[in-house]
């Protein structure tokens, strides 16, 4: 993530509106190839040899956009310290043989560096090369490059942009975030991740097809400011993934913490650069699906995106069920690959909370039954799919009593 003194940004009014790079720009596509380079060369190197490198071959021209890209590239490298021999004990060795020998009255020709060096090596058992390599092997600039994550050129340029829109969020106050239009496994992919990130959520329906998600920012708590914000860029990935969206902050921008605004859309063309994971529907879900609607008259089948209270939390059925002549609904959830104890406590949670009509179809892999004292009323059970015919008859039952 880049650094606050990174951050390149104008000002339209009262909003911040970053400077984004062309990621098809043969300028920056070959800046950012040169930096890649560099950095692939220099995998056995120590941290201090990067660096200098890096000034060397950029001193001239080095620019807000050099540092950036080279940080988001420092962020992809493990270093590790790597000595033979434990650094702490050479060093308190050495040091002792300096002491020693300035104290001693023979020393009128001045400091003998290599006559310490070699008496240090003679009481480690070591050579004098070894006491020298491994004297200063754990300091920072000293640990050597052992693996670096190589990335395309073009995807270097989509995360520094991502980068930036994730480091103006860490002076937000407020983010209000609209999602139109996004199938259920996408919502519950965005709940997933706020929880994860720990973020403080409110959810309200604003339109037909919308919902509004309303997030503190770091800068509306009075303390752990930093790591907050932090955990809100963080989340900015998982929001990339939707197609329709639209995110407004409200901002305290710079030293005086002016107030600001920051807008961002899809047509800003951020790219999320971690995998898409939370949109995989098993194939026999698709097969259920399929079955239902062609063999089921009785019942309309359709994916349910309304977002729900539960308790502290939210819910996002996969599906909604309405009956065709009583008009009536039923949600339902398929728990098919769960972990066992998050389905209990979604289960448990459903059984405190929910104050809609739902059916559960649960896997018998996951053993519920063990762990509740008492199951929920419409809850079917299957062993590969649910059953079409066991769930039209469990929602008939819902809707008549």
């Amino acid at each position: 993530m880049l650094t606050g003194k990174l951050v390149r940004v104008r000002y339209a009014r009262d909003r911040i509106l970053p400077y984004y790079l062309d990621t098809r720009d043969e300028t920056w596509l070959l800046l950012a190839e040169q930096l890649l380079e560099l950095f692939r060369e220099m995998v056995g190197r120590t941290r201090g040899d990067l660096e200098e490198l890096i000034e060397e071959t950029f001193s001239e021209e080095s620019t807000l956009v050099h540092q950036g890209l080279a940080k988001l590239l420092s962020d992809r490298c493990e270093f590790e310290t790597v000595s033979g021999h434990p650094p702490e004990k050479i060093r308190s060795t050495v040091f002792q043989q300096a002491t020693l020998a300035r104290q001693s009255d023979t020393q009128t020709a001045g400091f003998d560096r290599i006559a310490v060096l070699t008496r240090s090596a003679e009481l480690l058992d070591l050579t004098v090369e070894e006491v020298e390599k491994s004297l200063f092997a754990d300091l920072k600039s000293e640990q050597k490059l052992i693996r670096f994550d190589d990335i395309t050129a073009e995807r270097l340029l989509q995360r520094y942009n991502v980068a930036l829109a994730q480091a103006v969020l860490l002076r937000a106050i407020r983010v209000s975030i609209t999602i139109f239009a996004q199938p259920p496994a996408r919502y519950r992919q965005l709940l997933r991740a706020i929880k994860f990130h720990r973020l403080l959520c409110e959810i309200e329906r604003s339109g037909p097809d919308s919902h509004t998600f309303h997030l503190d920012g770091p800068l509306s708590l009075f303390s752990s400011t930093q790591k907050y914000g932090l955990q809100l860029a963080l989340f900015l990935p998982t929001l990339l993934l939707c197609d329709n969206f639209e995110l407004q902050a409200e901002l305290r921008w710079g030293t005086q913490k002016k107030p600001k605004r920051f807008l961002l859309t899809p047509k800003d063309h951020l790219v999320n650069h971690a995998a898409d994971t939370g949109m995989y529907v098993p194939p026999e879900i698709a097969s259920f699906v399929e079955s239902f609607r062609r063999r089921v008259p009785d019942w309309e089948l359709l994916e349910e995106t309304e977002v729900y209270p539960l308790g502290n939390s939210f819910w996002v059925p996969d599906f909604r069920l309405i009956h065709r002549t009583l008009g009536r609904e039923v949600k339902l959830e398929i728990l098919g690959f769960w972990r066992k104890a998050s389905a209990i406590k979604h289960l448990q949670m459903l059984q405190r909370h929910a104050h809609t009509p739902y059916l559960l179809a649960v896997s018998e892999e996951l053993h519920i039954e063990e762990q509740l004292d008492e199951l929920p009323k419409g809850l079917h059970r299957f062993r590969h799919m649910p059953l079409v015919e066991e769930v039209a008859r469990l929602a008939t039952e819902l809707v008549q009593t």
